[in-house]
């Protein structure tokens, strides 16, 4: 989660809007309405709402363009259930809301991703460190006598004499 998301109120233009995008250099605003998540205001809903349509920017309000209802996560949630509600839901964005549904931040796809890929890289590495590979003849990194039963035990290859002791200790 990204915390302090771009906010706007329900009844500024749909400019105020792109302006506080493009200073916080985001796709969207969540829009407020008496402190409360009413809507969201997507780079999406701009163009296909105001500019496709040839009306002004500054004569628009959020609230006529913004994207209803809703669809929120609390901040207790997990990140698969973020993901799970980003499917369901069809969406690229959840605010995150607090216990008194106030928005503290948001969670987007791209935020997702970079987590699933830190964490498939984290699972590769450990899975290679606890891999035991089976070596048909090779020479024991330990005692350097030949083998044809090496295994590799904590990223070094021992064979059946060494590895024994390894347990032992």
């Amino acid at each position: 989660m990204r915390s302090d998301p771009t906010t706007i109120q329900h009844n500024e233009t749909v400019a105020k809007a792109a302006m506080a995008m493009c200073r916080d250099e985001v796709g969207s605003c969540i829009v407020l309405e008496n402190s409360l998540p009413a809507g969201i205001v997507t780079e999406e809903d701009i163009n296909c709402k105001v500019v496709a349509r040839d009306r002004k920017p500054g004569s628009v309000l959020v609230n006529e363009v913004m994207s209803t209802p809703l669809i929120t996560i609390g901040a207790d949630k997990a990140v698969r259930d973020a993901a799970h509600m980003m499917i369901k839901n069809r969406v690229r964005r959840l605010p995150v809301v607090n216990e008194e549904k106030k928005v503290i931040g948001i969670v987007t796809v791209r935020d997702i991703l970079s987590v699933s890929t830190e964490i498939n890289e984290l699972m590769n590495d450990l899975v290679e460190i606890n891999r035991e590979d089976v070596v048909e003849v090779g020479m024991c990194n330990r005692c350097g006598q030949m083998s044809d039963d090496l295994r590799r035990i904590d990223n070094v290859m021992l064979c059946p004499s060494c590895r024994e002791e390894e347990f032992l200790q």
